[in-house]
């Protein structure tokens, strides 16, 4: 197995001291928070920083709170922490389905949310989760910080809005009436990259569909956010032909890549299917909550 290369070492000791050391260190930096998804790339030499910068010290970035009509997750909340969450297992549930499948517990203990969204990879769970549910993410520099819409935060394989000397602090997921969601996952085995994976999120309103996310993990280069389905929704009353349909348009706007997880037919079949389960089990979500 191959090594990572020499590297220097350094642990911050606050969000302003990581900006500081990543200005003063320059572009060849990167910032280590779980680590499970950087250190497997350094072993491959799939990525080379000439030094890593040690966040994991910063408890300032691990929190699930409701501010303002919103609710905010720090940067460094851990997977666990995430799937133990009464108020995200309360108001979106799909982060719950998530987290039940990913990786295992060693992972799970250590993963954070702002370490998955940074790695920007297509098949990581959590992007399809917050790009559903319309999630903004905050990020901060020397020259202050700023609010990014999921859909503008990922910017290509492996790439994000996140610039040199910026690091990514908090995640922000609107509150709305009516919501509801829920996640599906096909697997080779338990704790594995997803074959595919969807988000679904729907707020109703007088029995219609107000508004819907979609957002299919391993079925492109990047997260694919499903804009024809979210429109096909939006007013229509909820049925199982309906989401069949937002289903078929997923399947035909994804682009998966056929690999060791399986060819592109089986992927873009899939994709439709698990779009209109995802669906469909967040309107019976929704049911059984008035029932």
């Amino acid at each position: 197995m191959q090594t990572p290369g020499p590297i220097q070492y350094e642990r911050a000791t606050s969000v302003q001291n990581a900006i500081e050391l990543l200005e003063k260190y320059g572009p060849e930096t990167r910032i280590l928070a779980g680590g499970h998804s950087l250190l497997p790339m350094m072993k491959l030499r799939l990525a080379n920083p000439e030094r890593l910068i040690d966040i994991n010290d910063l408890d300032e970035l691990s929190y699930i709170r409701e501010v303002e009509g919103e609710v905010r997750i720090g940067a460094m909340t851990r997977h666990r922490e995430l799937l133990e969450s009464e108020l995200l297992a309360r108001q979106f549930p799909l982060f719950i389905d998530a987290e039940e499948m990913i990786a295992d517990p060693p992972v799970r203990n250590r993963g954070t949310i702002g370490g998955s969204l940074a790695q920007a990879d297509a098949a990581e769970d959590l992007s399809a989760v917050c790009s559903a549910l319309k999630a903004n993410v905050v990020i901060v520099g020397s020259d202050g910080e700023r609010v990014v819409s999921m859909e503008d935060f990922h910017v290509g394989p492996f790439m994000t809005a996140i610039q040199d000397g910026q690091i990514l602090t908090e995640i922000r997921l609107p509150l709305r009436q009516g919501g509801t969601s829920a996640h599906e996952k096909v697997e080779r085995r338990a704790g594995d990259f997803a074959i595919v994976a969807v988000s679904a999120a729907l707020w109703l309103e007088g029995g219609s569909i107000a508004d819907a996310g979609v957002a299919l993990s391993a079925a492109g280069a990047t997260t694919i956010h499903a804009t024809r389905s979210e429109e096909l929704l939006r007013g229509k009353e909820p049925s199982e032909e309906l989401f069949a349909e937002a289903g078929g348009l997923a399947a035909e706007d994804c682009s998966p890549i056929a690999d060791g997880r399986g060819p592109v037919d089986y992927k873009r079949h899939l994709a439709g299917v698990l779009t209109g389960r995802a669906l469909s089990r967040a309107a019976e979500r929704a049911s059984n909550q008035e029932g």
